[in-house]
């Protein structure tokens, strides 16, 4: 109803945006303490407390509860509960979402029903301050790749020879 015609010229011209993913899941019913830091992207679904520094997406499910001094985060989605400061570049709090802390951010999204107590500032770029992934030297590539290579071979076990109904019979008979 309110969408624009778009040409198949328009959209070819228009960036694809790579899609996160969530790579390690705290499940639900688990309690961390400590740190999570480094890449990829984390779900929450337990409880969390401690620092979050993350290059990649932060999703905090509806059973998660996070306390943390600050968030720092690429994206982060709430749907749980996060008790502390968020700096990221997209923050979406959902319906269920509960965010007590102060936020810096390039993007804000809310559904109705979403809570935030503190303050939002917007920014045209958001540093993050993540420690520099660290760089794979050729020869741990290299290693990595020979064992990728490197066939497995598991011993198949014999098995024993397979009697039919009428030789179980014969044996019985024997026997008796």
């Amino acid at each position: 109803m309110f969408k624009r015609n778009v040409t198949p010229a328009e959209t070819s011209s228009q960036p694809v945006q790579a899609v996160e993913r969530i790579t390690s899941v705290l499940g639900s019913g688990v309690i961390w303490h400590g740190s999570i830091n480094g890449s990829g992207g984390v779900r929450i679904e337990g409880a969390f407390e401690g620092e979050i520094a993350l290059r990649g997406m932060l999703v905090v499910g509806e059973t998660g509860r996070v306390t943390c001094p600050n968030v720092r985060a690429n994206t982060v989605i709430v749907a749980g509960a996060v008790r502390g400061n968020i700096t990221t570049q997209k923050l979406e709090i959902r319906a269920s979402g509960r965010v007590w802390g102060d936020v810096v951010t390039t993007a804000f999204v809310t559904e109705e029903g979403a809570f935030l107590r503190g303050q939002i500032r917007m920014e045209e770029t958001v540093e993050l301050d993540l420690e520099p992934t660290p760089e794979t030297t050729p020869s741990e590539a290299a290693q990595a790749e020979s064992i990728a290579q490197t066939s497995i071979q598991i011993p198949v076990p014999e098995q024993a020879p397979v009697m039919d109904t009428t030789q179980k019979l014969m044996r019985k008979k024997k026997t008796e």
